[in-house]
């Protein structure tokens, strides 16, 4: 791989393509070492293909894509010949691709799913159909034209995810096992208006049972939390991040920055309120019909969460966004008294 290490880009592009038909084989086993690297650096497949799109561009990206789904020669001929590129081109975006990837640093690697314990299966079946019933629900919630059916459907969607939680927590204290291990998923959030996406993120997880981490240079936030919560945190954020886009480009198509930025820190601020209001409630109906070992369950698994993101994050700044534009803030907490608490 000399032609990897030479200096100039373009001069080690010539040389990759210079090498004639065996070109797509010395750059798949380049990209398979630089990859390895990066993922023993804490980088997974997702991450490397987000950040491609996000330091490179949308070619870099298509590139990434292909190589993780199907990485080898024959799925970089094919990308080539599908996309009519030139050897040059192509093993320009090879070497600029790679030369991304090899120059990112360490980062905290993902908590791998604890391991299964008795009685899992059925929990996992049981945790399937939950969210499955909260898709639908929520499917409904965004279809419907009126707007009263709407709120009652995200209403009823919102105290399933709660209730599934209290349901584990409840379960695993019947059960004698404590609360099962945490574990961590990282979410893009993506420009612009990374600070307010990730606040919005944020106030999500707090209150589905998990903590969230942003990590702003590179474009994602990791989320420490218990499966089922976790995938309820990732539905209910992009959902949110549609309705709140959507808000935000009705009516009036020209608005400034401090606008944009205003709106969304305190959409992302009103949803918190509301998402914690609503998790306190089904927490204190449950509590009043569970028995009084409800309570410390729940708070076993918070300490579990809170413990794992210390562990792995021992060192965190606190962030402070403020809005600017009154006419942004407002809008941004009408939109989010209107918001559907969660997405299809």
């Amino acid at each position: 791989m000399d032609w990897l290490d030479t200096a100039d880009t373009e001069v080690a592009a010539s040389r990759l393509a210079g090498a004639g038909e065996q070109w797509t084989g010395a750059a798949a086993e380049a990209y398979a070492d630089v990859v390895r690297q990066a993922v023993a650096r804490g980088w997974q497949d997702a991450d490397l293909v987000r950040m491609a799109g996000r330091e490179l561009g949308t070619d870099h990206h298509r590139l990434a894509e292909a190589l993780a789904a199907r990485p080898g020669r024959k799925a970089l001929a094919a990308y080539v010949a599908d996309q009519r590129l030139d050897r040059f081109s192509a093993a320009l975006l090879v070497v600029e691709l790679l030369r991304l990837y090899a120059t990112l640093p360490p980062i905290t690697a993902l908590t791998p799913p604890p391991p299964p314990h008795p009685g899992e299966g059925a929990a996992a079946g049981t945790t399937g159909k939950a969210l499955a019933r909260i898709r639908a629900l929520l499917a409904k919630a965004e279809s419907t034209g009126f707007p009263e059916e709407a709120e009652a459907l995200s209403a009823k969607a919102q105290q399933l995810m709660a209730r599934h939680s209290i349901d584990t927590a409840a379960l695993a204290a019947a059960g004698g096992t404590g609360p099962d291990a945490p574990t961590t998923r990282r979410i893009g959030v993506d420009r612009p208006y990374e600070g307010a996406k990730a606040l919005l993120l944020d106030a999500v997880a707090a209150a589905n049972a998990c903590e969230s981490v942003w990590s702003a240079e590179y474009g994602f936030s990791t989320v420490v939390g218990h499966r089922a919560d976790l995938e309820a945190v990732e539905v209910l954020f992009t959902s949110l991040l549609v309705q709140a886009d959507r808000a935000l480009h009705r009516g009036r198509t020209s608005r400034s920055r401090d606008f944009r930025e205003s709106f969304l820190i305190s959409y992302a601020a009103r949803i918190g309120e509301r998402l914690a209001a609503a998790t306190r409630a089904e927490v204190a109906d449950a509590a009043r019909t569970a028995g009084p070992a409800l309570l410390p369950a729940l708070a076993a698994r918070d300490l579990a969460v809170r413990d794992t993101t210390r562990r792995l994050f021992p060192r965190t700044t606190a962030t402070r966004l403020k809005g600017r534009d009154p006419d942004g803030w407002r809008d941004g907490r009408t939109a989010a008294d209107h918001a559907r608490l969660g997405g299809s």
